[in-house]
């Protein structure tokens, strides 16, 4: 069982580091670069190219049932649940089956404002109550998933 970050501007890497040491799981932190690789033999970081969805195909590609990806990429979350594993924005927001399409939907509807307007859609600021949430809903999830492992492969 591993978690993977979808480290570009990722604002919860240390927090994600601090629960994955807890639990003993395998983190890969994914970037397109300038990130600075960890001692920890826990911690693998990967440098991919530059590119659209690089980094995101990469984590798509190797995650596995019961596997955490952290990611604010609503189609990256979709892939991960389809291939059984958990998916968590920095926020806190646990993507799942249930809440999956409604959130591709949004995601699309914003992509066709933006076109339409050729405007931005602004994002509200990142807090100390996300960073809050996010752990309390890493750490459920990660303990979830631990257990959901444990039963699958004793």
């Amino acid at each position: 069982m591993n978690i993977f970050i979808d480290a570009d501007a990722c604002p919860v890497k240390d927090e994600t580091l601090k629960v994955a040491a807890r639990y003993g799981l395998h983190t890969f932190i994914v970037s397109n670069g300038g990130m600075r690789p960890s001692r920890d033999p826990l911690v693998t970081t990967v440098t991919v190219p530059a590119g659209p969805d690089v980094a995101d195909d990469w984590i798509a590609e190797r995650v596995e049932r019961n596997d955490i990806v952290v990611t604010q990429d609503i189609p990256l979350a979709a892939r991960t649940l389809e291939q059984g594993g958990h998916a968590i924005g920095p926020s806190g927001k646990v993507f799942d089956i249930d809440s999956i399409g409604m959130a591709l939907a949004m995601r699309e509807l914003n992509q066709h404002i933006r076109e339409a307007t050729q405007g931005q859609t602004k994002h509200r600021a990142f807090t100390d109550r996300d960073r809050s949430q996010f752990l309390q809903s890493l750490d459920k999830i990660a303990t979830a998933a631990k257990a959901a492992d444990k039963k699958e492969n004793p």
